[in-house]
């Protein structure tokens, strides 16, 4: 009996030891491009972009989703937008090079909170928030609570309305108060770089992922124990937030569009798409079929046109949308 107790030991001895080696090695691969700002009770994490002379929108604020961090969404639209807007990408708090701060920061409320008080630091008065997946809970919270600081909204592949089942197993392992803190520093470091290729590639399904994703955006940073672990935490108690918030979301007057895929194996677009088009009055939804999970980086170019037509100017997006419909289908043959 004393045997295979010492050998369990000594496996999550070696897990511990490996989880700790690969997140150095994970920071020095993807070292911060960010700045960390202390916004009171917790330092936040942002790449903050001046905007250019000849700016044209207001600024924009990027929520990144689940097992994100700042770099998935700069490089899917810095180059679009530089010089044309302020921005400001944030990693949220516990995620990336952000602190956790307090309990609060574990539901989207205490996140958006936090956001708010960054752009207070950062002399941002409004913004149009876009929020993608995870990340446009947090928009819409925003948007509820700082109605004065919204100045449009544009929601990415949304995860925002209570839907039918659960979450994935590891997620709720992670986020139980003994066991998950020693999962999120043995296993998962070894079992998340096992599958982080293929996890990639789900996400983005049916599209392709680009070739440089995993080089240019560092989501193996999410494996890093007490990222996982908030990361965990966030997304368990996401369904008994939206469950409490949604009914909320008719409070939102600010110009607002929608964007999503007919294809996301990942959320389900008719709940949550569908019921901000519901919920918000004044909304567009763009529904595109042929699409996954990731209109940030297959329908760059609409998600821009949207932040335009928020910001007041004349963009057919369904136009758009009924062409990358066309393209989508000839790369899928």
């Amino acid at each position: 009996m004393l045997f295979p107790l010492l050998a369990i030991a000594a496996l999550i001895g070696c897990a511990g030891v490996f989880s700790s080696i690969q997140s150095r090695k994970i920071e020095s691969r993807y070292p911060n491009i960010g700045e960390l700002t202390d916004i009171g009770g917790m330092r936040m994490n942002a790449l903050h972009i001046p905007a250019g002379d000849q700016a044209d929108l207001p600024p924009l604020v990027f929520i990144h989703g689940a097992s994100g961090n700042l770099r998935d969404q700069a490089t899917a639209f810095r180059d679009s937008l530089e010089g044309r807007a302020e921005l400001v990408f944030v990693d949220r708090p516990g995620h990336g090079y952000s602190e956790r701060g307090g309990p609060e920061n574990a539901t989207p409320d205490g996140q958006a909170a936090a956001i708010a008080r960054l752009m207070d630091k950062k002399g941002i008065d409004r913004a149009i928030i876009i929020g993608h997946s995870f990340g446009a809970s947090i928009a819409a919270s925003f948007a509820v609570l700082y109605p004065e600081k919204t100045a449009g909204l544009l929601f990415l592949a949304p995860a925002t309305h209570p839907w039918p089942g659960g979450v994935d197993w590891y997620y709720d392992v992670t986020s139980t108060p003994v066991i998950g803190p020693l999962f999120a520093r043995t296993l998962a470091m070894p079992a998340g770089l096992m599958r982080l290729e293929a996890a990639i590639g789900s996400v983005f399904g049916p599209n392709p992922a680009p070739a440089d994703y995993i080089d240019k955006t560092g989501p193996a940073l999410v494996l890093r124990p007490e990222s996982f672990r908030n990361n965990a935490l966030d997304v368990a108690g996401l369904h008994a937030y939206v469950t409490r918030m949604a009914p909320r979301y008719r409070e939102i007057a600010a110009p607002t569009v929608i964007i999503t895929g007919d294809s996301d194996d990942v959320v389900l677009e008719e709940i949550h798409s569908r019921g901000l088009e519901r919920d918000i009055a004044g909304s567009e939804l763009v529904w595109i079929r042929g699409l996954g999970h990731k209109p940030d980086y297959i329908a760059t170019d609409i998600a821009v046109a949207a932040l335009e037509k928020i910001a007041g100017r004349d963009r057919d997006l369904q136009a758009m949308a009924r062409t990358l419909e066309i393209r989508l289908r000839q790369q899928a043959q």
